[in-house]
């Protein structure tokens, strides 16, 4: 009965020390290597001054008052807010970049996780809750574990957030979808 008890208590224990590593599993590794090479990448495109300008901006400016997801969920497309993240010189910068097929979404963001910049309306207006977008506002360049539709676009992808930073600090985030199809 103590063997059975044992036996039940390691397989128990390996169970759980092993979920994790489920959890974390490895991306196939020809999507890794195209992932690590969008790292390089957008690392360059977060120290263009122009991004870094805008996140400055936005910064300075703070979001319009009051606005959330939901809040933004509620404008219409040609609403004044909206128009603005998708018609700014950097938005601009950010539909060149994104021509590259290998992404299939580019957005730009504060400090607090806020949309200042995209190439299409996103459906966040603060993406700071998602893993990625929370992890590079600490200043990690961080990418999804696992391959699956982005919810604006639907293809099937990995998500990378790089921070923008100025004078070292972490002042936005630049963040896309890896297309993995």
């Amino acid at each position: 009965m103590k063997l059975r008890l044992l036996l039940s208590a390691l397989s128990l224990c390996s169970g759980l020390m092993l979920a994790p590593l489920a959890a974390h599993a490895a991306l196939p590794a020809e999507v890794q290597t195209k992932v690590d090479s969008y790292k390089k990448k957008m690392v360059d495109w977060a120290a263009n001054p122009i991004v870094v300008k805008a996140v400055k901006e936005a910064n300075a400016k703070g979001a319009a008052p009051g606005m959330n997801n939901a809040k933004w969920e509620e404008l219409p497309d040609n609403d004044p807010l909206v128009q603005a993240t998708l018609t700014a010189p950097v938005s601009q910068q950010l539909k060149k970049w994104e021509e590259d097929k290998g992404i299939n979404k580019l957005y730009l963001r504060d400090q607090k996780g806020n949309v200042v910049a995209g190439v299409a309306r996103t459906l966040l207006f603060n993406a700071a809750s998602r893993a990625h977008v929370a992890a590079a506002l600490k200043g990690e360049v961080a990418q999804s574990q696992e391959i699956k539709p982005d919810p604006s676009t639907q293809v099937k992808s990995v998500q990378l957030a790089v921070p923008v930073l100025d004078g070292g600090q972490v002042i936005g985030v630049l963040h896309t979808a890896i297309s993995a199809q």
